[in-house]
């Protein structure tokens, strides 16, 4: 591993750092909390650069949450995997990725990729929703809940599958090129 490399690592975020992240904000983050989290490794994101983002269609859009209390307002909130999507673009731009191409390959099957997304995070929360109820006995509850989770993880393997085959996809000619000898897969790698 080269100096640039080992560099990289060191700000980027790796799989059990997003884990923890994820974790932490299910609801989702602000935009100040997700350039935070990548200012605080050294890592240069600024909002102008976070709007551009959005705008390009590389991030989702934020959702519009109001504030408890009279007059309060609202803010928006962004989904945890935008927080992914930021480190695989650092990562793609990194490899020499220009926006141009990281567009084209978030926006070639994005729209699917997201819907299925918002679907399993809606289908999860409503399982536990029900799991919740009181018609569950509490031994039951915890067995539906641990199922829940191994159905989560398999999810959550099987939407990183998917992100390397659309990348591989969206890039032919980028992925026979990458340096030294690694794979477009390596690319959205994130636990390096």
């Amino acid at each position: 591993m080269d100096v640039e490399s080992s560099a990289l690592d060191d700000i980027l975020l790796n799989e059990r750092d997003l884990a923890q992240i994820e974790r932490a904000h299910p609801e989702g983050l602000t935009s100040a909390q997700i350039i935070s989290i990548f200012q605080s490794r050294g890592a240069r994101l600024s909002e102008a650069t976070f709007r551009k983002y959005v705008q390009l269609g590389l991030l989702p859009r934020s959702r519009r949450v109001g504030e408890k209390g009279k007059h309060r307002g609202s803010h928006g909130i962004y989904p945890c995997a935008t927080v992914r999507r930021i480190n695989s673009i650092k990562r793609l731009m990194s490899q020499s990725f220009t926006i141009e191409e990281i567009q084209r390959s978030f926006t070639s099957f994005k729209q699917q990729i997201d819907a299925i997304e918002s679907a399993l995070e809606e289908l999860f929360k409503g399982f536990e929703r029900e799991i919740a109820q009181p018609r569950f006995d509490q031994a039951r509850k915890r067995s539906l809940i641990q199922e829940v989770n191994v159905v989560k993880k398999s999810a959550s393997d099987l939407w990183r599958r998917i992100l390397q085959i659309e990348a591989q996809v969206a890039w032919p000619e980028k992925a026979r090129r990458v340096a030294g000898g690694g794979t477009l897969t390596d690319l959205n790698r994130t636990d390096r």
